[in-house]
């Protein structure tokens, strides 16, 4: 079984979705054999988004979003993500990352709440260039599951010029920030993808982020505004792809204690010496390496500049990622599991989950893990309540 800070053999009593015992009396209980298995805190997923493969399985072709959703909740029963913060882009874009897709999305989690398996949450990935997403991150803020406020800034991205990378571009709000030509042909081809996912045409792309630009000046007064609905619900509160100490600055002082996906060290450091949570992504861990050519996650644990690993793009990989980062010696499990349980709940605010403890949600996952093999979740338990269960062949 895994701990906090050890691994021991043990036998956990769960009853009202509680942890009861440890190691306690088994009378009455329906006895559940998990030996040769690992038990362990269920994950705890701060940002996933890998549910837009259910809502658009390919460019352009959108399914329903109740269906997609509900296959979405099972496929995180099956990896063991007993939560689950869907990063939902509410952005300028048209299709998959509008605003209207974003409202269509929070408004079926509400409706389809009783048919899910595990606590599906939304990270209201604002695109802070996107004004009017504002009304739909105050009434989300007001739903029956607090989310969580990503501020990303993808404009500045695609208006950065090629020659500065991405991992060193300035402040977003630097008056000298240096711009793409618009009217360049390498411009348009770096909007190809972005108008396949909007289902428009490439020209229609170029016009269209070229408009929403002209907003950069309002740009900081609206990310106050959403800072401030975020602190009055108490909402956890991140800042993506930072690459600058002087961005990261800029969302702390707003509330934003959580770093997520910081692009080089130096903005690392400074999120750990400021006591700031930092996020990085499973699926790092699990390639040995960021699939942008920025920090590896393992190198990062190591040095003490992670304190969370998130599913980002696949789901399987908060298991993946700790099996992969054991068997590269960067730590023993104890130390790797709060990664994708313990963590992500408290910086989440979510202390009720996360760790194998008396009065803990027993939110649990039991794992098929052969010594030199692959592991795989074979049962996963969220607040008691069995949401996932794998009878293999041999059994």
């Amino acid at each position: 079984m895994v701990f906090s800070d050890h691994l021991a053999p043990a036998s956990v009593r769960f009853e009202d979705g509680r942890i009861t015992a440890i190691d306690g009396a088994r009378d009455g209980a329906e006895i559940i054999d998990g030996r040769g298995h690992i038990l362990a805190p269920a994950f705890v997923d701060i940002h996933g988004d890998a549910f837009e493969r259910q809502l658009m399985p390919r460019p352009g072709t959108m399914l329903p979003v109740a269906a997609a959703l509900l296959d979405t909740d099972r496929q995180l029963a099956a990896n063991g993500i007993a939560t689950a913060y869907h990063a939902l882009t509410l952005s300028w874009e048209p299709g998959l990352r509008s605003v209207e897709n974003g409202r269509a999305v929070v408004s079926a989690l509400d409706a389809l709440a009783p048919r899910l398996t595990v606590d599906n949450r939304v990270q209201l990935r604002w695109e802070t260039f996107c004004f009017e997403a504002v009304d739909l991150i105050r009434e989300a803020l007001a739903g029956p599951r607090l989310p969580s406020i990503a501020f990303n800034d993808h404009t500045s991205m695609a208006m950065l010029h090629p020659s500065v990378p991405l991992q060193e571009r300035p402040f977003d709000f630097d008056p000298t920030f240096p711009m793409v030509d618009p009217e360049a042909p390498a411009f348009a081809a770096k909007m190809e993808e972005r108008a396949k996912r909007a289902r428009i045409p490439v020209s229609d792309m170029v016009s269209l982020v070229r408009g929403i630009w002209e907003r950069r000046p309002q740009v900081p007064e609206v990310i106050d505004d959403v800072a401030v609905l975020g602190r009055a619900a108490g909402a956890p509160m991140l800042s993506h792809d930072d690459s600058q100490i002087e961005t990261r600055d800029f969302f702390r002082a707003r509330g934003a204690r959580i770093c997520e996906f910081p692009v080089n060290r130096r903005v690392a450091r400074a999120a750990r010496d400021a006591g700031d949570f930092i996020v990085l992504g499973a699926p790092n861990a699990t390639r040995g390496g960021s699939h942008l050519a920025s920090i590896g996650a393992a190198d990062m644990i190591r040095e003490g500049f992670c304190d969370i690993l998130a599913s980002d793009y696949y789901y399987p990989a908060m298991l993946l990622g700790v099996a992969r980062l054991k068997a590269d010696g960067v730590g023993p499990l104890q130390m790797l599991w709060p990664l994708v349980s313990g963590n992500p709940a408290r910086a989440s605010g979510l202390n009720d989950r996360g760790v194998i403890e008396i009065g803990k949600r027993a939110d649990l996952v039991l794992v098929e893990w052969p010594e030199g093999a692959a592991p795989a979740v074979r049962r996963t338990w969220v607040a008691g309540r069995e949401a996932y269960r794998a009878a293999p062949a041999g059994d």
